[in-house]
């Protein structure tokens, strides 16, 4: 997640230092004259969504598994919520997605807006190079953390009820 929401700040704050405007109504076309930003924006958008491929994708369906595997109705009932959450967050990123990148240039002024340099495009490239490898092989990731998380757990679990 920690990942995602840098990447999703990194292209937003490289969009608003060229545009200067935070307005979704007076962005659009962005992805004709910034092509790398407008790919990381989508890329972040897509990567929040949890698609598999994405370590959002890891980190909801860990957390969805866990929660389904409890029998109590709650339970049940929140994860379902949950779930269903990723559809309003799907419309939300795909909405904003279509209003800021695609579509025809809503500013003539836009037309001359330059892409990332070469430092906000190794940020950006090893942000998504992290998202990636953590969903795809996250595995390693579970190795590294799980001898601290099993402490946490044992810990938590002598707490009464």
């Amino acid at each position: 997640h920690g990942l995602i929401t840098a990447l999703f700040f990194a292209a937003i704050g490289m969009i608003y230092e060229r545009t200067h405007t935070r307005d979704m109504a007076k962005l659009g076309g962005l992805l004709k004259v910034m092509p790398f930003i407008s790919t990381i924006f989508v890329l972040a958008g897509l990567a929040s969504l949890g698609l598999p491929g994405f370590s959002g994708f890891v980190a909801e369906m860990t957390v969805f598994m866990g929660a389904w595997e409890k029998t109590d109705t709650l339970y049940r009932v929140a994860t379902i919520l949950a779930c269903a959450s990723i559809v309003v967050t799907a419309v939300y990123i795909l909405r904003a997605v279509g209003k800021a990148i695609m579509g025809p240039l809503e500013s003539g002024d836009h037309a001359t807006l330059a892409d990332a340099r070469w430092n906000e495009k190794l940020a950006a490239a090893l942000l998504i190079a992290g998202i990636v490898i953590i969903g795809v092989a996250p595995f390693w990731l579970n190795e590294l953390i799980g001898p601290g998380m099993d402490v946490m757990i044992q810990k938590l679990s002598v707490i009464p009820k």
